[in-house]
């Protein structure tokens, strides 16, 4: 269980993993700072939160936005003295083609916010945990499968996470010297809004369509849970929670 009064910030908030995840952080006590590009949807999870033991606070903005990111981080220092965890969370996809039909500008929407906002949150969750007393604080990064296993026609995706996989490693590496630590959870098929588009089928690599298993997405919320429980001397540095029947294992 995390102690009472630690700090959180979980991006991507509002709806899906993040929603999952703040929830599950707030039941083992965290105050949470939920970030999102919409006011609305973080509200509805605060209010979902309300008889937990934790706190939950909404705090709306843009992980693409440096500014906004800055902000975020500033005023969590302002409002609690300092950070203990940050979920790096938000993430999008984009419609399913092959390389030569993807716009430039969807292309970089996707690095934009998959791996630039990313590291704009990882970089404010370093700079705040390495000047704070106590030092440290712990980050986790939302890997997703396609960091290890790319679906067909993902190539924006796919690359945005597998080079998430790589900021993992080097804030691990770069982390150690101020007791930060940095691990990565890559999810498969959890039950979302994101996800429901699936319901008619996912392209495999066969040129077949599937309809794949699912999980609930509260399980994802649960292993977060247990990342950030964990002392500042142990990290899980990887893991994969994935729906059991989902083809993954055996993709190709």
């Amino acid at each position: 269980m995390a102690e009472q009064g630690r700090i959180a910030i979980v991006t991507g908030g509002g709806s899906g993993i993040g929603r999952a995840a703040a929830l599950a952080l707030a039941g083992d006590g965290w105050t949470v700072r939920l970030v999102g590009r919409r006011r609305q949807a973080l509200e509805s999870v605060v209010a979902d939160g309300a008889g937990l033991p934790g706190r939950l606070v909404a705090r709306p903005a843009d992980v693409t936005d440096e500014a906004a990111v800055a902000g975020v981080f500033d005023g969590a220092v302002r409002e609690f003295g300092r950070v203990d965890l940050l979920f790096n969370n938000a993430g999008m996809f984009a419609p399913s083609r092959d390389i030569d039909e993807i716009p430039l500008a969807e292309w970089n929407a996707v690095v934009a916010v998959n791996l630039t906002g990313a590291f704009l949150c990882a970089r404010e969750a370093f700079r705040v945990m390495r000047a704070q007393e106590p030092q440290g604080g712990r980050i986790i990064n939302n890997g997703s499968i396609s960091a290890q296993t790319p679906r067909v026609r993902a190539v924006a995706y796919t690359a945005t996470k597998h080079a998430i996989t790589g900021l993992t490693k080097s804030l691990s590496l770069d982390g150690r010297p101020y007791g930060i630590a940095c691990g990565q959870i890559d999810v498969g098929n959890a039950a979302t809004e994101l996800t429901a588009r699936w319901q008619s089928g996912t392209p495999q690599p066969n040129g077949a369509l599937m309809v794949e298993p699912t999980m609930d997405v509260r399980d994802v919320g649960r292993s977060v849970a247990f990342m950030a429980s964990l002392p500042l001397d142990a990290n899980v540095q990887t893991i994969t929670v994935m729906a059991t029947a989902m083809p993954f294992i055996g993709r190709g």
